[in-house]
């Protein structure tokens, strides 16, 4: 049974959420910060603070990460001629270092958090399991997906997806460093347009990047909108789930790209 969305304006102008239960995607490149490898523990403890923001508006946090920052697998695999499969694998480990620092700020901030991975590693984190990880949700803990989906040849876009869809999440909001879609790079193209909006067709026909296009089939399927926004801007993440205009949202309806 679908559940009732909060308000995007509660009494007394207190802001509260238009998205009750969330997926929010983090690159792993996104936690490295300036330092170009690694984790900057800055990026960390700024993530877990916008993090405790929404929760205390009662929304119901899951976390995607990837392992970008340490690992990259099918780069790896394309320089090196390591074997695919094991490439992948290293990287899903990978993610799993990303959660559990993830964890320890959060808890560090008093959110209690659980990591569940994909992959089988029973010392640091739980086996995922779909029903563990709602019941979670509903006593007010953060949940941290990590190991991908567990197979090779997936990227942690689709795992977001399909993490969305299996716990019946409202939004899947992408953590970027840029702040939104645009029809190129804007880093080497300074004419290139920004959306505001976009349909899944359009993301699927036009191949842009806002997903792979497993992960973006997975939501248009689920009828579950992605946005797409500049996670290092502070407040971003609120702003986002309470409706407010940030970044790109990509949605079911069919309309033009605005």
């Amino acid at each position: 049974m679908a559940r009732p969305r909060l308000t995007a304006q509660g009494s007394g102008g207190t802001p509260t959420a238009k998205y009750k239960r969330i997926v929010l995607k983090l690159s792993g490149e996104a936690l490295q910060g300036t330092l170009g490898f690694g984790i900057d523990p800055r990026v960390i403890e700024d993530l877990s603070r916008q993090i405790k923001e929404i929760t205390a508006l009662g929304v119901q946090v899951t976390v995607v990460v990837g392992g970008g920052n340490i690992f990259r697998g099918m780069q790896t695999a394309s320089a090196t001629g390591m074997e695919r499969a094991t490439a992948d694998y290293m990287g899903m480990l990978a993610t799993v270092v990303n959660g559990l620092a993830l964890q320890d700020a959060l808890e560090r901030a008093g959110v209690p958090t659980r990591v569940q991975s994909a992959i089988e590693i029973a010392k640091v984190a739980e086996p995922y399991i779909r029903r563990r990880a709602i019941r979670h949700l509903e006593k007010g803990r953060v949940v941290i997906f990590v190991g991908g989906i567990g197979n090779p040849f997936f990227t942690t876009d689709t795992t977001a997806a399909l993490r969305a869809m299996e716990i019946g999440a409202d939004v899947v909001l992408k953590g970027t460093n840029v702040d939104g879609v645009y029809s190129d790079d804007p880093a080497t193209n300074r004419q290139a347009k920004r959306f505001t909006k976009l349909s899944f067709m359009d993301v699927l026909k036009k191949g842009l990047k806002v997903m792979d296009a497993t992960a973006v089939s997975l939501c248009m399927d689920g009828g579950i909108p992605i946005i797409v926004f500049d996670l290092h801007r502070p407040g971003n993440i609120k702003r986002a789930v309470c409706g407010e205009p940030v970044g790109t949202q990509v949605v079911s309806q069919k309309s033009r790209p605005t």
